[in-house]
């Protein structure tokens, strides 16, 4: 009975935490002609309402792609046109073609806040609390305080709640993903995850280590006999669960050729606006985007990302282990952020899921992480005024991880899997305390965050250089994640798993 009180209060003060930011402005409030990703998914509940299938990612006269047209995938869509059936019976001008561009109200934001509010309580939430209980290790009120952190992280309800997306429905399908592979469903964990990527083509981040887990689970069961039709059971799932999605699109070739179109616009370039990736923080000294080809950027970014994503993914290969599918799909999503082609700032979020899955075991690196991940996307949440629940949610995230997990506590140098890095300094450097080293490097990285968060609101860039704060963010955070990618990388490859971590569970 304790369990179940402590369960619905930390579901609450989650609930609460969103609802309560979700009072702030969003993007583009406002903000007239073309508004943000508010208006962006109003508009998109407003073509799949009124146009037919066929012309929804094409651009004709009743729809102006260039004037937030569709360029996420079918399930995207299908989400909005069941939104938009509830809008139309709700006010039919909130979805009513033309006249409803633009549309802002207090009702439509109250609409728009809570359809983000239903799937989060449909999808995203009940999947943190089963991973939590199935696969954290400690007592249930332990299980409990992890699952409370991740809920309150404060990057996801900020964008979602504040800037305004389904962010969770993408990471919630890809999290009963791996919930499916933990508990050795791998057909429901295919599904799951087949649905997800249907409905965020940024779920590629994660398709290598899901790829990789399956195939080498297969290999190890014998690609002969069990293994080889365990192999087709799953490819079959996929398969299955794609055309049923594009079904729709399948009648003329044309339809899924255009969608494909949408979803991966080279056109755009390398990156966009002061994402903390590399070519972001390379393009201060070096002008890439002026000096290389569109060709080259795009060998450059894919060269980088295969050979970064390569070791991790061998490794996983090899040894098939949840504890190995975790670390893998840190170390590819953080790869493709930092090196991959046309990545947005808010694509960190696909990076904090699979950290918020490592919460229990190393609980101070990722709050560590978790709080530079939401740093990294300050310049777009001061442009929406969410100067506030930013501070906010930073700071309770801050104490809550601290608090309820230890994590300054939980530091030593076993705990924090330092084993490489202590083998490096032992025959030099044989009394250094890594362990205090880390924790002194946490605290000056909070401090250096906290100063430029304080810079960036109250100090007025020269006129010469009017982006100076957002780069200087940027850089900050490419270099906290380019030690992360490293540190990642050697608990996976150098790190043997430990026993209570490969608990089977039945």
């Amino acid at each position: 009975m304790e369990n179940w009180s402590l369960i619905s209060l930390c579901v609450l003060l989650g609930l609460t935490a969103r609802w309560a930011v979700s009072f702030h402005s969003y993007s583009g409030a406002g903000k007239p002609p073309m508004f943000g990703d508010y208006e962006a998914q109003r508009h998109w509940q407003e073509v799949t309402y009124n146009l037919p299938v066929h012309e929804w990612y094409f651009n004709t006269t009743n729809n102006d792609l260039n004037y937030w047209g569709l360029d996420y995938p079918p399930l995207t869509a299908y989400h909005s046109l069941v939104c938009a059936y509830v809008a139309k019976l709700l006010n039919p001008e909130w979805v009513e073609l033309y006249a409803s561009r633009g549309y802002e109200s207090h009702s439509h934001k109250l609409f728009m806040r809570a359809t983000v509010l239903f799937t989060d309580i449909l999808i995203y939430i009940p999947a943190v609390l089963l991973y939590c209980f199935y696969f954290c290790d400690g007592s249930s009120k332990q299980k409990v305080a992890t699952a409370f952190c991740i809920l309150l992280y404060p990057g996801l309800i900020l964008i979602d709640y504040g800037h305004f997306q389904y962010n969770s429905v993408s990471l919630g399908l890809a999290l009963w993903g791996i919930l499916g592979l933990g508990l050795g469903w791998d057909l429901f964990g295919s599904l799951a995850f087949t649905l997800a990527l249907n409905y965020k083509q940024m779920e590629l981040y994660h398709s290598l280590p899901f790829f990789c887990y399956l195939l080498g689970k297969c290999i190890k069961q014998g690609l002969t006999w069990r293994g080889f039709f365990h192999l087709v059971k799953i490819s079959m799932t996929v398969l299955v669960t794609f055309a049923l999605c594009w079904m729709p699109f399948l009648s003329d070739p044309k339809q899924p050729l255009q969608v494909l179109h949408r979803l991966f616009p080279v056109g755009r370039g390398l990156f966009e606006d002061k994402v903390a990736n590399t070519w972001c923080s390379l393009n201060v000294l070096i002008k890439i985007k002026t000096l290389l080809s569109r060709e080259t950027q795009l060998f450059l970014s894919f060269a980088l990302t295969l050979l970064f994503v390569l070791p991790s993914s061998l490794k996983l290969l090899s040894k098939p282990t949840l504890w190995q599918f975790k670390l893998a799909l840190v170390n590819t999503s953080l790869a493709f952020f930092l090196f991959s082609f046309q990545v947005h700032e808010k694509s960190i979020l696909l990076v904090a899921l699979p950290v918020c899955l490592v919460f229990n075991e190393i609980p101070l690196i990722a709050t560590w992480f978790l709080l530079t991940s939401t740093f990294s996307m300050l310049p777009l949440l001061l442009k929406d005024g969410l100067l506030l629940p930013y501070v906010v949610t930073s700071l309770a995230f801050l104490f809550l991880s601290l608090y309820l997990l230890s994590a300054l506590e939980r530091s030593t140098e076993e705990e924090l899997r330092l084993g490489l890095y202590r083998k490096l300094t032992q025959r030099w450097l044989p009394k250094l305390n890594l362990s205090r080293i880390i924790k002194w490097k946490f605290w000056f990285s909070l401090a250096a965050m906290a100063a430029l968060s304080f810079t960036s609101v109250w100090l007025k860039p020269p006129a010469k250089l009017p982006d100076l704060f957002p780069v200087l963010v940027s850089v900050l955070s490419f270099l906290h994640f380019l030690g992360f990618i490293i540190y990642f990388n050697q608990v996976q490859l150098m790190e043997p798993q430990r026993k209570k971590s490969q608990k089977k569970t039945n």
